[in-house]
């Protein structure tokens, strides 16, 4: 499940690019893509751990890890977030921005979403 809510993510940030492409112009576009990217490969990250620690079947050190996945997620975020603004500051931070929020929000409404596909497959 991690993984298939990181690929909703991917889709969103893909379909805010495109937006931004064919609405504004192709500066407009990489920016979104920008912060498409910076909250994809936080959650990405933070999947992977998650894949591990479950794979474990519950051992001892599962909370701890999925802790250190937490913090290793927000510290990606944040370094993703200087790294973007220092080295290739967005032509629109509108979009980045927008982008960003939009991601960021698929990944919070993605179960909800895949639950429903789900339900009317079964």
């Amino acid at each position: 499940m991690p993984f298939k809510i990181v690929a909703v993510q991917s889709a969103v940030g893909m379909a805010a690019a495109l937006v931004a492409l064919l609405a504004i112009d192709q500066q407009a576009a990489f920016s979104a893509f920008s912060g498409a990217l910076v909250s994809v490969i936080p959650c990405f990250y933070f999947a992977w751990q998650f894949s591990r620690v479950y794979s474990a079947r519950a051992s001892q050190g599962s909370v701890g890890t999925l802790y250190r996945a937490a913090a290793g997620k927000f510290g990606l975020t944040v370094a993703l977030f200087a790294i973007v603004f220092a080295l290739v500051p967005p032509s629109n931070p509108a979009s980045f921005f927008c982008a960003y929020v939009a991601t960021s929000l698929a990944h919070w409404l993605a179960p909800w979403l895949l639950r429903g596909l789900v339900s009317r497959r079964i």
